[in-house]
């Protein structure tokens, strides 16, 4: 393995986790309506655990309603269940073809409690990023023990993985900044 392959490996590595923790952002409920709040929510489909999005067509009907229409009518109700069991915090409503979710403007306490939890979030990201900085540097040693690079190429690669590390670092802290700023906006 090469310096540059490294880099590029660590790199990755931690633009995954960074791709994870916008992942996790948009399942955060920042009051108007988003598919991707469904995204965790499974509803038992004949035995088998089964994402929403695999049921029914999602659509944001206005700003703060949400519609979810089964293809299979029969499966209403078992949506209509799973989202009422889950932490989602709204009571959904059923017209017999179609279930109407309308998201509640968020409540300053709430607000609050969204942004505790982003910043949770974002620091679990740092510490993904931090272990993949670890482990890079971890690398770099067995390849300078095993003769691959030199003591100097070592020094090199261990600032350049600090290098990839903080712009990485940088990213989350904006990626939390701007979800907070959404959340407490609205």
């Amino acid at each position: 393995m090469e310096l540059q392959e490294v880099y590029s490996l660590t790199k990755e590595k931690m633009q995954k986790t960074l791709h994870v923790l916008q992942h996790e952002f948009g399942s955060i409920r920042a009051g108007r309506a988003n598919a991707a709040v469904l995204d965790k929510i499974l509803v038992d489909y004949y035995g088998v655990p089964t994402p929403i999005q695999q049921m029914a067509a999602v659509s944001v009907a206005e700003a703060r309603y949400l519609n979810i229409q089964p293809w299979d009518v029969s499966t209403l109700h078992p949506i209509e269940k799973a989202i009422q069991q889950s932490d989602l915090g709204i009571n959904p409503s059923n017209d017999g073809r179609v279930i109407r979710l309308a998201f509640p403007p968020l409540t300053e306490d709430k607000r609050r409690e969204l942004v505790k939890e982003i910043k949770q979030l974002a620091e679990h990201a740092k510490i993904a990023v931090r272990n993949e900085r670890r482990d890079a540097v971890d690398k770099l040693k067995k390849m300078q023990k095993a003769s691959d690079i030199t003591e100097d190429d070592l020094k090199d690669g261990e600032k350049k993985i600090q290098e990839i590390t903080d712009k990485a670092v940088k990213d989350v802290d904006a990626a939390a900044a701007e979800k907070e700023k959404e959340v407490m906006e609205i």
